[in-house]
């Protein structure tokens, strides 16, 4: 394998199932070596936000619906599974679930992707009420929102494939 196909097998999926925001990371020579979490961070914000709103958008359709089908399904990327079982949403209750399902078609319906949230150290209660408290922003808070998410969620899965200095 080449460097560049050894870095993008390690990061292509820090922005998920998006390996377009490595791929350009390093063909653009960001990536100051030695290699770490917060720099290489950088860099794929600055790809993400160049990206044209069509790709960012691919970007936050690629993430599944919290405790979703593909949860249940057991179809979720090795991160995302992780990150939702980290929240407790491999463990809701029947009620929990369809409150979580109701959720996520109505979200999806009005913005047209999934609700992202970085879940780390947050549990189904502190979800849940972003949830109900982002239902009613506009389309565009709500993009820029979950764009910062997805941001805070690649700085996380960073934070666990490289040192911090």
């Amino acid at each position: 394998m080449t460097a560049r196909a050894d870095f993008i097998e390690k990061f292509g999926g820090v922005f998920e199932h998006s390996p377009f925001i490595a791929e350009r990371g390093y063909d653009a020579g960001l990536m100051l070596v030695p290699l770490t979490a917060k720099g290489v961070h950088a860099a794929f914000v600055s790809i993400f936000r160049k990206a044209s709103r069509e790709e960012r958008l691919g970007v936050l359709r690629a993430h599944p619906d919290l405790a979703g089908r593909l949860a249940i399904a057991g179809a979720l990327t090795e991160d995302s599974k992780k990150e939702q079982a980290g929240a407790g949403l491999d463990r809701l209750s029947p009620q929990e679930h369809a409150r979580f399902t109701e959720l996520n078609a109505a979200y999806t319906e009005k913005f047209g992707f999934p609700f992202i949230i970085a879940v780390k150290g947050l549990n189904k209660d502190d979800i849940l009420a972003a949830f109900e408290q982002r239902i009613d922003n506009s389309v565009e808070e709500e993009f820029a929102t979950a764009a910062a998410q997805v941001e805070r969620i690649a700085l996380l899965r960073l934070q666990s494939l490289l040192p911090e200095t």
